[in-house]
């Protein structure tokens, strides 16, 4: 793919994403979905919270309505949010606009399919081809051109859906939620309100710059003191779409994907609602993860990197749980994408269901130190490809003993090889990182 990498069509705003491609993306698929069927197209808008996602908006509507179709205008929600809406509303397709966790400098869209997942890889190569001129979309005239709706209802409906996937209510629970200054802010607090939780809020004052700034999931740092020093039972962060979720327990630890993985995976097992007993994480797991789900009696089968690879392996084999490192966790008996505030609604069902601290839960876990060094090289296939590479990866794996792995793997945007090591300690950890970064020195630029 040209422009649409693994999520999205990202870059900096009018610099490498601009609003040219904004309107040509809406102008396609306002024809694709509606006046190459002669029919009229409905699509279904929502944003997060940064400055240029409002530029961005105008583009796709003005390329929508101008291709004949009609725009709904969900305003600023969590990507899951267009998700969920694109299939309970009935529309032909849906488009989110966000960079997720970058700085508010870039900016991204994403376009989702009628059943509410990513779209299919052959539309975003129609789109690819008409960005670059290879195809031609006729303009819509007279009483086909289409319009703009305003569409709060959609939103409400997604709060709505929130709440009723909880059959409990969170009263007595003190929790805190960083909402990143993103699409979570108008969202989280209301989802748990309503569930009767004594609700903590910080950094939902969005201003269109603040986004991700030493915020939400990526610099969960502030939440952690915050949860300790508010004396909270709990503390979630998401990212500026509110896709992915991490957690603080109690006592001002971080709880990864890989834990929320174990938690819910073991909780579910537990009452016979995790199917084939399989939780499905990708490859950047960590090794002391899968230990503790070998312990468990948990299968596991993993993914490459990315949650659309993580969704893929759950829907071909009917699995009901999977999820990466970084928080993108994907309940798949409601959803189809990963959503933050689901997330740690489910984990607050485990939390009151098991009547323990989240520290407790998330103990059986022994994650191993990781190491990761990303090298610039030259070719990053014939790097990945030479037998000498490939021989050293082995020879580290051997030096672990069995007590650790050694992972290589290339970038999928940029000229990078991405080393990561994982042992019982942080020396270890480096000695099988050096035996693999001496045979990539040739390769490297």
């Amino acid at each position: 793919m040209k422009y649409f990498g693994t999520d999205g069509f990202r870059g900096v705003a009018n610099e490498g994403l601009n609003v040219e491609h904004a309107y040509k993306i809406g102008r396609f698929i306002g024809w694709y979905y509606g006046a190459r069927k002669a029919c009229k197209a409905r699509v279904i808008i929502g944003k997060d919270t940064r400055r240029s996602s409002y530029m961005f908006e105008s583009a796709l509507v003005s390329g929508l309505v101008a291709s004949g179709a009609d725009a709904y205008m969900l305003h600023v929600i969590p990507t899951p949010g267009v998700s969920y809406e694109v299939v309970d509303g009935g529309f032909d397709c849906g488009v989110m606009i966000t960079a997720s966790h970058n700085p508010f400098t870039d900016n991204g869209i994403k376009l989702v399919n009628r059943e509410g997942y990513k779209m299919d890889e052959d539309v975003l190569k129609l789109v690819e081809g008409y960005i670059d001129g290879e195809t031609d979309v006729p303009l819509a005239t007279g009483e086909d051109i289409g319009r703009t709706v305003d569409y709060m209802q959609g939103r409400n409906r997604y709060i709505s859906s929130l709440i009723s996937s909880c059959g409990f209510s969170l009263q007595g629970f003190k929790i805190g939620l960083d909402c990143a200054n993103g699409s979570a802010s108008s969202v989280a607090r209301p989802v748990f309100d309503a569930l009767g939780a004594e609700t903590h809020v910080i950094n939902n004052a969005p201003n269109g710059f603040n986004i991700n700034v030493d915020c939400g999931s990526t610099h969960i740092e502030q939440l952690r003191t915050f949860v300790v020093q508010q004396g909270l039972d709990v503390g979630f962060a998401y990212d500026g779409d509110a896709d992915r979720c991490l957690a603080v327990d109690e006592r001002g630890r971080v709880v990864d994907g890989d834990l929320i993985l174990y938690v819910c995976g073991t909780y579910l097992s537990k009452y016979g609602r995790l199917t084939k007993k399989t939780v499905v994480p990708t490859v950047m797991s960590n090794f002391g993860f899968f230990r503790a789900l070998d312990a468990a009696g948990l299968k596991y089968e993993t993914t490459a990197v990315g949650d659309k690879n993580v969704y893929a392996c759950m829907r071909e084999n009917d699995y009901s749980l999977g999820g990466e490192q970084s928080g993108h966790i994907i309940f798949g008996d409601l959803e189809k994408t990963g959503d933050g505030i689901m997330t740690s609604l489910r984990i607050m069902e485990v939390l009151r269901a098991e009547r323990e601290k989240l520290s407790e839960l998330t103990r059986p876990v022994r994650l191993y130190p990781q190491q990761l060094v990303n090298v610039r090289v030259s070719d990053k296939d014939a790097a990945m490809d030479a037998p000498e590479v490939q021989a050293a990866v082995t020879a580290a794996e051997q030096f672990l003993e069995g007590n650790g792995r050694v992972l290589v793997r290339a970038s999928g945007t940029e000229p990078l090889v991405r080393v990561l090591a994982e042992a019982p300690d942080e020396s270890l950890c480096q000695q099988a990182n050096d035996i693999v970064l001496a045979a990539l020195e040739p390769f490297k630029v």
